[in-house]
Order: C-alpha cells, then structure tokens, then sequence
C-alpha cells in the first residue's frame, strides 16, 4: 500500500515560488521614513536636540549603486578624559530598517572618526548624531541619490 501525500510535487513548487518572490518583494514594501528616524532617536535621546557643528558626515551626493554607498564620519573633539565623542549613531530615512550604524568611543581612542560601506535602497537623507561625554548631541545630515538600489534590490 503506497501512501498518499498531500498536494504535487507542482503545489509544492509553486509555493516555494510564491515564497520567494513574497520575500523578494518584502523589502521594497516595508521602507523607513522620516518619523521611523525620529522614534528611533527618540528612544535613544528623549526630547534632547541636538546642535549643528562639530559632525563632519561624508557621504556621495549620487551613489551609482546603493549596494557599496562609502560613508566618512569624524567628529571634533579632543578626546580628552573630560571631554570625548561617547557615542555616533547613523540612520537612514529610505531603508527597510532605518538604522545603518553605531559606533562607540573612548578618549583611548584619540580621534573621533569611522569610515564604512552602507546598504542604501533608494535616494535618501542619511542623519549622523554624536553624543558627546558631557550629553550634548551634535547632528548632521546629507541626501543621497541612489541610481542603483541597494537594499532588497
């Protein structure tokens, strides 16, 4: 007596089908924005604003492929045990998941300054926040152009 599955070995397929042009699909559907950007801020730093200055963020104005979008961050301060970059987060606006990345310092360190490669899934504003040993946040900001996506595509 042979026994009998449930569906083909075709159902079978086209679910696997379905599956993976679901997950294909997902990235280009589920996108941060401006307000995703602003809570994750939030959480991190509550109502506190911060001040323009200091962030240097460097970053293309056009990125021909957001697969390798090349970002350059350098903070001024003297890295001093009193005075000191604590902490730099970069996020995304146009990204799936709107936070690119985090880096922590210590005065050890000696600069404040990170170089990476980002995902970036469509043109943007990518927005740099330094917190500084003594609380105070400083920011900058930068759109980029994405002629090629890069995340999910």
């Amino acid at each position: 007596m042979a026994l009998r599955t449930i569906g083909s070995r075709r159902d079978t397929l086209k679910a696997g089908a379905i599956g993976a042009v679901a997950l294909a699909l997902a990235p280009r559907l589920a996108h941060a924005d401006a307000a995703a950007v602003e809570a994750e801020i939030k959480k991190l730093y509550g109502d506190k604003k911060g001040a323009e200055g200091k962030v240097k963020l460097d970053v293309p104005q056009i990125a021909e492929n957001g697969l390798v979008v090349p970002i350059n961050i350098e903070i001024e301060s003297p890295m001093t045990d009193k005075d000191f970059v604590k902490s730099v987060h970069v996020w995304a606006d146009g990204n799936p998941s709107p936070g690119v990345l985090s880096y922590t310092f210590t005065p050890e360190a000696g600069k404040a300054s990170a170089s990476a490669r980002m995902r970036l899934a469509t043109t943007q504003n990518i927005i740099c926040i330094a917190e500084m040993s003594d609380g105070k946040l400083f920011t900058a900001k930068s759109q980029v152009k994405v002629t090629i996506g890069g995340c999910g595509g």
